[in-house]
């Protein structure tokens, strides 16, 4: 795994001078995280290679200094405290997501018809169904052993293919548009023959040297095979799978590994990466379960800390929700708000929505400006056309459920929810840059 690196900007140049290198490790971290598990053990592996340790749930903690993570599921929870903090230190928060739509393999997944093997799934999160047709597709997660133990699986080549219907069969698809059933339509082919119950558990058995029926459990998804690519005349673009918001959680791992033992800070970095936001963040990986509260609250009680800490540090505590949104298409101009037109290499986006689908306000538009501003960084401001609905984040969820000021903020892509989405190839540079400036204070 390559180390990640954040390559401070002092000025703005024209962006075919932006260091490539932290796309270039965005990329590698997109290929090698094709599930929620693989994106958090990979974070978690570079913050060990920052100076960072685990700590268990199950155990009590000190009250040293320096960096930490908790990892349960698909999320992962990373802080460092600094020399000098107080019980009510306040934080400085990186939040972000590690799940993507996709679809996902079902309890009894052996399935198949007219001669045709395939694997049942289930359709998690709002995907662009579209996408994933025709498309070579491989197969990942966790498998959850008789003893216990769990064990990533990622089977990283051609496996699975939902085949689109031919034209000569649906002869009105493309002045009607494709209307695609997600029970009847989705189901992907990986072979031919006789159905087998038990076939697909023991061909992942089989991949990972276990012994027949050691799986007691899965958590599996499909995922597109084709490798991130630079897209463009100039390779001004990015393509690949999972942006939203893989690329937000490296550049908070990132940001984080870049100001752990840099100087005297007078917060407390962290990095808090849900599982779960795709379908509502109700888990106790999501960030509507207690996950974060409970790390950050066992952190002000180890540095001796009372409640009365813990409300003072939460008073004081700041949370970027990092996340994409949506960069203006060519071809839909009049989806978009008419003033409001975040572009591809124009930086980081700054989410509105009075509604509170985004929990930005003024104050918070000032915080992620000065961070902005001390970065070297330019911004924009997404905010949605009124007469189409607003998406939402972790943001409101995080402000509501723990009472700590919260700003929407994010990258502009194209084709989200997409199997293979776009953005800026030098956005995500520029974000990782404003993050470490905020974490900096």
């Amino acid at each position: 795994m390559a180390n990640t690196t954040v390559v401070k900007v002092n000025h703005m140049t024209s962006p075919a001078h932006f260091d490539r290198g932290h796309t270039d490790d965005l990329m590698a971290f997109l290929t090698a995280s094709p599930s929620p598990y693989h994106a958090v053990a990979n974070a978690a592996e570079r913050l060990e290679k920052a100076g960072f340790r685990q700590l268990s749930e199950t155990d009590a903690w000190d009250s040293g200094t320096g960096g930490r993570f908790v990892l349960r599921g698909g999320a992962i929870i990373a802080w460092y405290v600094p020399e000098g903090a107080a019980a009510h230190t306040p934080f400085r928060i990186i939040g972000a997501h590690t799940d993507s739509p996709n679809l996902r393999v079902k309890p009894a997944p052996d399935t198949g018809s007219q001669g045709w093997r395939q694997i049942a799934v289930e359709i998690y999160g709002g995907t662009l169904l579209n996408t994933w047709l025709d498309r070579d597709l491989g197969l990942a997660g966790r498998l959850t052993l008789r003893d216990g133990t769990e064990r990533l699986v990622n089977v990283d080549r051609a496996l699975l293919r939902v085949p689109q219907l031919a034209v000569h069969l649906d002869r009105s698809v493309n002045s009607d548009g494709l209307k695609l059933d997600k029970q009847r339509h989705m189901q992907p082919i990986w072979g031919l023959g006789e159905v087998q119950e038990g076939d697909l558990i023991a061909f992942l058995e089989e991949e990972e040297g276990l012994p027949q029926g050691a799986v007691a459990g899965w958590d599996l998804m499909v995922h597109s095979i084709e490798p991130p690519a630079y897209l463009g005349r100039d390779r001004e673009l990015l393509a690949g799978p999972r942006m939203d918001n893989l690329l937000s959680v490296h550049a908070g791992v990132a940001a984080l590994a870049a100001v752990s033992g840099a100087g005297k800070l007078d917060h407390i970095p962290v990095l808090a990466a849900f599982d779960h936001e795709e379908n509502g963040s109700q888990s106790d990986t999501g960030a509507d379960g207690p996950l974060l509260g409970n790390v950050l609250e066992r952190s002000v009680f180890a540095r001796g800390g009372s409640y009365e800490d813990r409300a003072r540090a939460f008073a004081g505590t700041v949370c970027l929700s990092s996340d994409t949104g949506h960069a203006v298409h060519p071809n839909y101009g009049e989806r978009h708000d008419p003033t409001h037109h975040p572009r591809a290499n124009g930086g980081p986006i700054l989410k509105v929505n009075v509604n509170q689908r985004y929990a930005t306000d003024g104050s918070g538009r000032a915080v992620f400006a000065a961070a902005c501003e001390r970065a070297g960084v330019p911004w924009q401001t997404f905010v949605s056309n009124n007469s189409m609905p607003c998406g939402t984040t972790i943001g409101p969820i995080t402000a509501a459920r723990h009472g700590i000021q919260t700003v929407d903020i994010g990258v502009a892509i194209l084709s989200m929810h997409s199997a293979r989405e776009l953005c800026g190839a030098d956005d995500p540079f520029l974000l990782a840059n404003a993050l470490v400036a905020f974490l900096e204070g």
